[in-house]
């Protein structure tokens, strides 16, 4: 062998090597326990002033941070439920960026545990929409809130009688009904779990919140009680857990989320058995969202590289 073809052979082996490496890399990113996602509220200023646009959300969750999961927020599409032409521009938005649509967050549409048995009534109809507008989009479930009023005891009946109801009609429509502790008796996790408990079914589960137990980022999500303990919160919702929300706010000089160890609540959810998606939700005030929006999505990068 001549000293040209040595060292095109061995040109070509390091280029193969570097291939093999780089192929690797992406099979492991791949394969990771956590997948990270991009929730749509991230960026409510910017959606809420106009200068983002709902529909482009898919687009920059892509190509400005490299994410390829999305979980919407119905309050930036908020009559468009049934537009089925808005709907298709959003899947196909969506889809030719590569980006799974994996969920419709759901405010504004009523008390699911509503002591007025119409009024409850109406609620689970309400949400009927937007059970139909995630199977148009593709997406694996849709996020309720369970709030109510009275006792302990009485506002978990009320909430799962709701709940049960609407999470028959998702579970004929392949789709999950998931809760998200989001205020009121929602953000204890022993009430919350006692409600999963209540209404029993595979199509309904949870999506624990790092940040909304007592008072948080400037929002009180559990009034007229005690702050209740986030880490115990979250063990307790994650034997139904089927989405993630890494809530931040402020980091400190180190790039750490200021009020929650990120590391304690992954330990959790690993330990757990989760495998699934954790989605990304800054709701602090920085000027720049997309800022807080990068500095979360490093911490969680660099937490489960570390825990892995």
């Amino acid at each position: 062998m001549n000293r040209r073809s040595f060292l095109q052979l061995s040109l070509g082996l390091a280029g193969g090597l570097g291939a093999l490496v780089s192929e690797r890399r992406s099979l492991a990113q791949d394969h990771s326990p956590l997948r990270i996602s991009l929730a749509e509220w991230s960026f409510n200023r910017a959606l809420f002033s106009g200068a983002m646009d709902h529909l482009d959300f898919a687009t920059t969750a892509r190509r400005d941070f490299g994410i390829g999961g999305v979980e919407y927020v119905n309050q930036f599409f908020f009559d468009k439920a049934k537009d089925a032409a808005y709907l298709r521009e959003m899947k196909t938005r969506a889809d030719g960026e590569n980006v799974e649509s994996l969920l419709i967050m759901c405010d504004g549409e009523g008390r699911l545990g509503d002591p007025d048995p119409t009024k409850r009534d109406q609620a689970v109809v309400n949400h009927h929409k937007w059970a139909d507008a995630a199977k148009t989009l593709g997406c694996h479930s849709i996020r309720v809130n369970a709030h109510s009023e009275g006792g302990f005891d009485e506002q978990m009946a009320l909430v799962a009688d709701g709940l049960h109801r609407l999470v028959e009609y998702g579970a004929d429509r392949d789709l999950n009904v998931l809760v998200e502790n989001h205020g009121g008796l929602s953000s204890n996790g022993r009430w919350l779990s006692g409600v999963m408990k209540k209404v029993d079914h595979p199509r309904c589960g949870t999506l624990p919140d790092f940040g909304n137990f007592g008072r948080y980022g400037g929002l009180d999500f559990n009034p007229g009680a005690e702050a209740y303990d986030r880490y115990l919160g979250v063990e307790e919702l994650m034997p139904w857990a089927k989405a993630l929300s890494a809530k931040s706010v402020s980091f400190d000089a180190d790039g750490e989320e200021e009020v929650i160890d990120y590391r304690r609540m992954l330990k959790i959810a690993l330990d757990a058995g989760y495998r699934g998606w954790v989605g990304i939700e800054y709701g602090g005030k920085a000027s720049n969202e997309a800022e807080g929006v990068r500095a979360t999505q490093k911490l969680l990068e660099r937490t489960l590289r570390d825990l892995a």
